[in-house]
């Protein structure tokens, strides 16, 4: 009888194959969101500062100023270009600058007496992503300029206390290793829910769910082989994903160990899995199923942890997201992609998202008896 059962799911199984290999958008889609979608969003985060046109007035013409026009170069930022004050306005106002500094006359001279003379940065607000960023790298830049050029015109000697910053796990700290990472996690929770929801809508849909209700099979196994069909279809573009895309294509090094994480990541496609399963038994259509989707995957992906850290998170946040499989996932990631955690580390989101999976597998088996009780 067992064995029976098992063939049973590996011919239905095999049989979701077959309907996926047929359906030429979810393969477009499955391409797209482990390849191009990956490097994208890796390559063009949000709070990266990226080659930003910048204006400088001049008035000063002195060493210091061009030691500070000199530190504003590539990648940040776009070769400065020198400009009058007359220019600035109208500059701005059509958009070729996002930034424009000026450095007064007799700046160097006024700074040298201890004057505290000023510079005025001026800012394209209306460009958000570079204009809080730029603000502050700037700010650095031009703080960290006039203060060597000081200690070097008045012999001032360097500080007792030298502070040497190191970054564990991201020693450049590359925005895109963070990025390439963080979009396979949150492309695996979209894909395996979007996966097995549309299979059972598109059988329910063309009529082969009725074909399957006459045949010898049970809805355990039904569920089952659709679980594990698209299960091990995102594991393998995951694995594809994360050693051809991040691991070779971009260089993001990995630190820890790849078995351990793909063990978890199928503990998790069995929770997302069974979630796609249920919200397809509460969608009437797939235009429905859409609506769900979005409803409940960008929670899931904003209150994870994987793009604002939980901490942050008011405690009662992060007391109910602990019930969603994706939170202990994307803990379970970070700590075994980035930092080379072991299984004496990851053992509770394990343990968390077998119980969260299998939880979620009984109410969607259950509801799914129940849909297809209504159908016959």
């Amino acid at each position: 009888m067992k064995r029976q059962r098992l063939r049973n799911i590996v011919y239905l199984g095999l049989k979701e194959l077959r309907s996926l290999l047929r359906d030429p958008i979810m393969l477009v889609l499955i391409v797209y969101a482990f390849s191009f979608s990956i490097y994208t969003a890796a390559t063009a985060m949000p709070e990266t500062l990226h080659k930003a046109p910048i204006a400088v007035i001049d008035e000063d013409r002195s060493p210091l100023s061009e030691r500070i026009v000199d530190a504003l170069r590539p990648p940040y930022f776009m070769p400065p270009t020198r400009i009058t004050p007359a220019e600035m306005d109208a500059r701005m106002d059509a958009g070729l600058d996002t930034f424009a500094l000026y450095i007064p006359a007799n700046f160097q001279r006024d700074m040298l007496v201890r004057r505290s003379p000023a510079i005025q940065l001026s800012v394209d607000a209306t460009r958000m992503g570079q204009a809080f960023t730029g603000s502050g790298y700037i700010q650095t830049i031009v703080l960290d300029q006039v203060n060597e050029f000081a200690r070097r015109e008045h012999a001032v000697s360097s500080p007792p206390v030298d502070l040497a910053l190191r970054a564990r796990f991201n020693p450049e700290l590359n925005k895109s290793w963070f990025g390439g990472v963080m979009q396979i996690i949150n492309n695996i929770t979209m894909l395996s829910i979007v996966l097995t929801g549309a299979a059972l809508i598109r059988e329910r849909e063309h009529g082969t769910l009725e074909h399957l209700l006459v045949m010898p099979v049970a809805p355990f196994e039904i569920m089952a082989s659709k679980v594990l069909a698209m299960a091990a279809v995102v594991l393998v573009a995951s694995a594809f994903a994360l050693n051809v895309v991040v691991r070779g294509l971009m260089g993001v090094p990995i630190e820890g160990s790849l078995p351990l994480f793909f063990v978890g990541a199928t503990l998790h496609l069995f929770a997302t899995t069974s979630l796609g399963i249920l919200l397809a038994t509460l969608a009437r259509s797939m235009p429905q199923f859409g609506m769900l989707l979005l409803m409940v995957l960008l929670p899931l992906q904003m209150l994870s942890g994987g793009s604002t850290p939980r901490e942050s998170m008011p405690e009662i946040v992060r007391f109910v997201m602990l019930a969603a499989p994706n939170t202990h996932f994307v803990m379970l990631s970070q700590g075994i992609l980035y930092r080379g955690a072991g299984l004496d580390v990851v053992w509770p989101q394990l343990i968390s998202l077998a119980v969260i999976g299998s939880i979620l597998f009984m109410i969607s088996l259950a509801r799914f008896r129940k849909t297809l009780a209504a159908t016959e």
